[in-house]
């Protein structure tokens, strides 16, 4: 087996020179599926929930931590049943629509965090037909809604420390820093929102923030700085029972990218609430289903144009948009390992000149190969995918 390569793991690797993925030959999966796929690992799901629960337990959070999967990051409905079958977590929903999907998907109420933004009368309208659901709001006008339909509930409110983080300081993943945003209330307004809540009877009861996605070792200083900067509002708040600190917890994209230490991230979150009365809850997406999903694409042609070999495979943009939107890399990997090697730029099938999947990548030779996969595709692929130049098809498919 290679070793040289960075993304190699125990369930995701080459053995006989054969790319293996979740214990099966990613050759014999684009056999049988149709492509282009999106391919899920369970496993890898279920331990990366582990993995974040370890770390909480080992920092003083035993029993003492909720964990919600941010839905906004895949809402296959397989995965999400899945999920629930595993007790390790609740779910994390941005919109009402998420919220009945969880529900469909076996999620019970009081399992499910709503954080919404620019909600319309009809989204009160359903959100306050669900009961027991967990509701987080980020504006005075929601707070002030609220109270009209629900007085005298329990509510959170969504806070913006004026900070954010993310990976390799990317302001495109940023929701709070230096630029003003629609996200959470500043504090500036927030004796507003408590004066509005106390007039409508309702009790705040916890604060929620999330401040930017993909961030790894090289941030947890910024990230702790931020925690910091959290307790202005959360001291404020005499009912307060849980902080909701959001998720954004990174993977590796390049070789250069080094895995999150849990330890010290948890480290980092107990030396500033550790000692703190409150619950922690957590809404990580990326991090439980990014690197647990390939995609599969079939490679429809090789040619040189000028200087520049050009590899094109039959899924653009449109169904995996993060590259496009946020600048961040999917690997390329071939399914069969070979030692030759050719600098070769990947395209996909959109008639938008944004259309690169990786612009001069060393990859092994692919004459003779039909497909080729991209990792990390598990979170915010399917889930932001659209039908532009009407190519949108795809299919989805959970390996347990």
């Amino acid at each position: 087996m290679p070793t040289a390569l960075w993304w190699q793991r125990e369930d995701l690797h080459y053995e006989d020179n054969e790319l293996h993925f979740a214990g099966v030959k990613v050759a014999r999966l684009a056999q049988q599926f149709s492509s282009p796929a999106f391919v899920y690992s369970g496993k890898r799901i279920a331990d990366n929930l582990q993995r974040i629960k370890k770390a909480l337990d080992a920092n003083g959070f035993k029993d003492n931590s909720n964990v919600y999967y941010a839905m906004k990051a895949n809402r296959f409905a397989p995965l999400l049943t899945y999920l629930k079958t595993t007790g390790l977590c609740g779910i994390d929903a941005c919109s009402p629509a998420e919220v009945l999907h969880a529900l469909g998907c076996g999620f019970r109420p009081e399992q499910i965090s709503l954080t919404a933004c620019s909600l319309s009368e009809q989204d009160f309208a359903t959100i306050a037909s669900i009961d027991g659901l967990v509701v987080n709001f980020d504006s005075l006008h929601a707070i002030r809604r609220w109270g009209e339909l629900k007085p005298g509930s329990e509510i959170g409110i969504r806070i913006n420390p004026a900070m954010g983080t993310s990976r390799a300081n990317n302001d495109k993943l940023q929701y709070a820093g230096d630029s003003i945003t629609k996200f959470g209330i500043y504090a500036e307004q927030f004796a507003e929102a408590l004066a509005l809540a106390a007039e409508f009877q309702l009790s705040v009861v916890r604060v929620h923030f999330h401040t930017g996605c993909g961030y790894l070792n090289e941030q947890l200083n910024q990230w702790k700085k931020i925690l910091q900067q959290s307790l202005w509002f959360i001291e404020q708040l005499p009912a307060i029972k849980s902080v909701n600190i959001g998720g954004g917890l990174g993977v590796p994209h390049t070789a250069n990218d080094q895995h999150l230490n849990l330890d010290l991230w948890a480290q980092a979150l107990a030396s500033v609430m550790g000692d703190k009365p409150w619950r922690i809850d957590l809404e990580p997406g990326d991090y439980i289903v990014k690197d647990a999903g390939l995609f599969l694409m079939e490679k429809t042609f090789q040619e040189v144009k000028k200087d520049r070999c050009f590899v094109g495979v039959n899924a653009g943009f449109n169904l995996a948009p993060e590259p496009a939107y946020y600048a961040l890399p999917f690997q390329p990997v071939a399914l069969t390992h070979k030692t030759e090697t050719r600098l070769v730029t990947l395209v996909g099938n959109i008639n938008e000149a944004l259309d690169v999947w990786y612009e001069d990548i060393e990859l092994p030779v692919l004459e003779g190969q039909t497909h080729i996969a991209l990792i990390n595709a598990g979170g915010y692929s399917s889930s932001m995918a659209s039908n532009h130049c009407m190519r949108g098809n795809v299919s989805e498919y959970l390996i347990l």
